[in-house]
């Protein structure tokens, strides 16, 4: 066994490695808060508020994500947050409404939602547990929900130290 070279099991096996920070948002997201535009921070009036929107450089938004939501305790109504998408869609790439947490489960729903399952078809998945960006739980809740039916496993964590998701029951 001295002489025996070193062998990367890892990398010979057929597992897939899945890292849902290759598929967090590439564009900056900017952030809309109505409470900026109530009057004395607690009631929207329709008059200013809809003169204040006309007043903003959309374009500011151009190629950019927007999360539009309101910090402030107070009631806004529905229209107010439609206004703002129809003004914001022709610049921005997404809206989405919500904190961050939400915005991002949101961002993962969709783009996780489009992926071609056949590379993971039968196939042990790891998804990868550490990440340098704010990945959601819905995240990592959304890839086990849309693997589950194709892949072989499903594990959490790294290659080297993983924690069992699901295994397929054998047929």
């Amino acid at each position: 066994m001295k002489n025996q070279p070193l062998v990367n099991r890892v990398a010979q096996s057929s597992l897939v490695n899945f890292n849902l920070e290759d598929y967090y948002p590439q564009a900056e997201i900017l952030v809309f808060d109505i409470k900026d535009y109530l009057f004395k921070g607690l009631i929207l009036r329709e008059k200013d508020f809809r003169q204040a929107l006309k007043e903003i450089d959309w374009s500011q938004y151009e190629g950019k994500n927007l999360r539009v939501y309101c910090s402030a305790d107070a009631i806004v109504p529905t229209w107010a947050y439609q206004l703002v998408v129809s003004l914001a869609a022709p610049y921005a790439l997404a809206i989405r409404f919500g904190s961050e947490e939400e915005f991002l489960a949101g961002h993962y729903q969709v783009v996780l939602g489009q992926l071609d399952l056949a590379e993971f078809e039968g196939k042990p998945v790891v998804v990868k547990g550490c990440s340098d960006k704010p990945v959601p739980p819905a995240a990592y809740m959304e890839i086990t929900r849309i693997l589950q039916p194709v892949a072989k496993s499903i594990m959490f964590g790294e290659a080297c130290s993983t924690v069992p998701i699901y295994k397929q029951k054998k047929k």
